[in-house]
């Protein structure tokens, strides 16, 4: 088991857990939170989850988080999203290039990072873990699942309450390391004070209902204390995976906005909206 540990500051608390799970030999997921972040002003934190079917999952995790990081804090563009969208494209070639030197057949990753700048949450997402927010007692998935079945959800060929049971769950349409190129998605939401942000595998929301990760916040005295309560809840629900989660709790956010950024801003009576950049 990988534990990422806690650390407080003014404005985040976050922490981190990362378990082998019941089933699986050994664990091919990935966490990392921003630790002393070289860039005051913006906090990373990720999580990626190698894939199963294919050589060096636990590999591939890693590397795209390494890479994903380098690039991320390296990359001198004030503009997040950009800054975002680049360090996918870095890590997706670090997998892929990593595999051809490995002579693997195919090898490949999830990711699903998001940045705090200010009072605005940026995330790059590419697969199928997701990315939860927490406000008023409500949880909200922010990410879609790049899946077979999430296609036919947003096709509306089945309804999203079919997701969790489905024969063909965890067959990804997208993927880091598996071409030379790959579309991420880039979006921003704008936060609150008090706000909490989970991101887990699919292990763990595959038994976890997605109103569950609201009610065991509600349970939880701090981010330690809900990373463990929903690796717990997976591993008594017998999930056959690895499982990964980063908790975070957001508060005294500021703006990082600038003024173009307030011009482009969310409809204040609607904050939940998200913004997706054309990149």
């Amino acid at each position: 088991m990988t534990t990422a540990h806690s650390q407080v500051s003014p404005e985040i608390e976050c922490s981190g857990l990362s378990h082998i799970g019941s089933v699986r030999e050994d664990n091919q997921d990935a966490i990392r939170l921003s630790g002393d972040s070289p860039v005051a002003d913006r906090r990373l934190f990720a999580l990626a989850d190698g894939m199963g079917g294919y050589s060096h999952g636990g590999l591939a995790s890693q590397t795209a988080l390494e890479i994903f990081f380098e690039t991320f804090y390296g990359d001198q563009t004030p503009i997040v999203p950009r800054g975002m969208r680049r360090s996918v494209d870095a890590a997706n070639l670090g997998v892929f290039q990593m595999a051809q030197r490995l002579g693997a057949v195919r090898m490949g990753t999830t990711l699903t990072a998001v940045a705090v700048a200010g009072n605005q949450l940026h995330i790059a997402h590419v697969g199928d873990s997701r990315a939860y927010l927490i406000r008023d007692h409500r949880a909200q998935c922010l990410t879609n699942d790049h899946t077979h079945v999430g296609d036919m959800v947003r096709m509306k060929v089945i309804t999203p309450d079919k997701v969790r049971t489905h024969a063909q769950r965890s067959i990804l349409t997208k993927g880091l390391g598996l071409g030379l190129f790959v579309q991420p998605d880039i979006t921003q939401v704008t936060m609150q004070d008090g706000d909490r942000l989970v991101l887990c595998c699919d292990g763990i929301w595959s038994v976890v209902e997605d109103q569950e990760f609201a009610h065991c916040a509600a349970q939880s005295a701090d981010m330690n204390s809900l990373s463990e309560r929903l690796v717990n809840l997976a591993l008594e629900r017998q999930s056959d995976d690895n499982l990964s989660v980063v908790a975070i709790h957001l508060q005294q956010l500021g703006s990082a906005e600038t003024a173009a950024d307030q011009r482009r801003s969310w409809n204040p009576f609607a904050p939940l909206r998200r913004r997706v950049w054309p990149l």
